[in-house]
Order: C-alpha cells, then sequence, then structure tokens
C-alpha cells in the first residue's frame, strides 16, 4: 500500500543525519576513486554507454547546439538514476559480496518500482530542461546558435549579456529542487526498505541542514561532470563512475539509516 504523506514523514524521521565538515567531498571523491581501482569494469561499462550516447547526439545534432546545450547540462538531472547499479557495486565492495551480473539484476528488478518511478520523474524533469534551454536559446539569440563557438559567441559573450544569464538562471532554478530531491534519494532506495517520498524528504532534509556542504558537493558535481565533458567526452568514461561510487560514499557518510531494515 503506497505510504500517505504522514506515513512518509514519519519514515524519514526514522533516519538520522549526520553533522559534517566541508572537506568530506575530498573523502568522497578519493573512495569513489579507490572503488574505480578496485573495481573499474562496472564503472567503464556505464562510462562507455554515456560517452557513446553522447557522441551519437554530438553526431547527429553536431549542427544543432542550441539544442545540444540543453541536452548535456540536462545530464547532470538523470545521471543519479544511470548511476544506480555503480551504487550498487560500492555497496558489495563494501560489504565484500562478488561483483556479478546478479547484483545489477538486483539493483533494478521489479520489486523496486520506486526506483523506476524515480527515474521516470528524472526523465521527465531533464527532458523539460532540453526544451526549456533550447526554446530560450531560439527565441533570444540574435543569430542561429549551430555550434559551440555559436554559443560562446552569441549566448555567453553577447553585448546586451542577458540570455546567457537568463539560461543559467532557468537551469539553476530546476536544477536546485533536482539536486536536493535526488542526492540521497537513489542510494537510500537501494540500501533500505523505505517509501519514495520518505526517501526524498530525508534527501530534502540533508540539504536544509547543511547547505553550504551540499551546495559545494553539488558544485563538484557539475565541475568535474563538465570537465569529463569539455575534451570531445573523452573525460566521461573514468569520470562517470568515480562521481558515482563517491556519490554512494557521500550517502554512506551523511546518513544513518540503520532503524530501517536492508534491502537484499
Amino acid at each position: 500500500m503506497p505510504l500517505t504523506l504522514q506515513d512518509a514523514a514519519a519514515q524519514a524521521e526514522m533516519v538520522r543525519l549526520r553533522p559534517l565538515g566541508p572537506e568530506r567531498p575530498w573523502h568522497w571523491l578519493g573512495a569513489g576513486w579507490r572503488d574505480f581501482r578496485r573495481c573499474p569494469g562496472p564503472g567503464l561499462l556505464h562510462g562507455m554507454a554515456a560517452w557513446l550516447f553522447g557522441a551519437a547526439l554530438l553526431t547527429l545534432a553536431g549542427q544543432r547546439f542550441w539544442l545540444l546545450a540543453g541536452a548535456f547540462s540536462g545530464f547532470l538531472l538523470v545521471a543519479p538514476i544511470v548511476a544506480t547499479a555503480l551504487y550498487a557495486v560500492s555497496r558489495a565492495l563494501a560489504r565484500g559480496e562478488p561483483i556479478d551480473w546478479a547484483l545489477f539484476w538486483r539493483s533494478w528488478r521489479p520489486d523496486k518500482p520506486a526506483l523506476m518511478v524515480f527515474g521516470l520523474l528524472l526523465g521527465l524533469a531533464g527532458t523539460g530542461w532540453v526544451l526549456t534551454s533550447a526554446s530560450l536559446i531560439t527565441a533570444g539569440a540574435p543569430s542561429p546558435v549551430n555550434s559551440p563557438m555559436d554559443f560562446v559567441r552569441v549566448v555567453v559573450l553577447a553585448p546586451e549579456g542577458w540570455l546567457f544569464e537568463a539560461w543559467l538562471l532557468l537551469g539553476a532554478v530546476l536544477a536546485a529542487p533536482v539536486f536536493a530531491s535526488s542526492v540521497l534519494t537513489i542510494p537510500l532506495l537501494l540500501d533500505r526498505r523505505i517509501g519514495l517520498w520518505a526517501a526524498v524528504l530525508v534527501s530534502w532534509r540533508a540539504v536544509i541542514d547543511q547547505p553550504v556542504l551540499m551546495a559545494q558537493w553539488a558544485g563538484w558535481l557539475m565541475a568535474l561532470t563538465a570537465l569529463g565533458m569539455a575534451p570531445l567526452l573523452l573525460g566521461l568514461p573514468v569520470l562517470l563512475p568515480v562521481l558515482a561510487h563517491a556519490s554512494w560514499h557521500a550517502y554512506q557518510d551523511l546518513v544513518d539509516a540503520s532503524a530501517l531494515p536492508e534491502r537484499g
């Protein structure tokens, strides 16, 4: 039976959040790198899949950068659900469990509908941003934006200056609530028996209780993802899995969900 909002709030209150210092993202990134080195195969598989998808986008829509700008920046919105299996890898490494195909099946099996529902919601958010970004750029740019250099010249360095600021502002307005809703939700759903909305409430609590730390973490995620995309997406096969593993360690560090039963 689906949880009511009151039930979700009560379940979320069973989860404790640890206060942490601003240096913790360095620890999470280091732990993510160690997990990637211990088990690089799944991470490289996910990273190469992301690279191939991005390369296909560049090939098929290479002269439509007004669309690609939203697509690539929107990737940040759906990345948490893409990384679900890599969270499971980090969890298994910490437990000394085998890393096999059964692990990936357990990450997405049908008895976890909340993950699928949340993935759909993130996909809708990403699609909404792509459409919003494309509409803003095509309506506001004084000339067509068909390449990255056009984007820099016409949008970023425009003499009026309002278009790029508006693009960033709209992106932030959408990205901030999506980040707050997802930063801990998917690892928590994977790890514990908790309802979707209860997990979302826990994620929001973490952002509200520790805004500086979580803003810093969001900045790291954005900066390193942009770095991975910058040289023809060549950094994605490594940076994407490292950030996914690091996000799992962020969850483990921030959240004490021991009052809730574990998932298998």
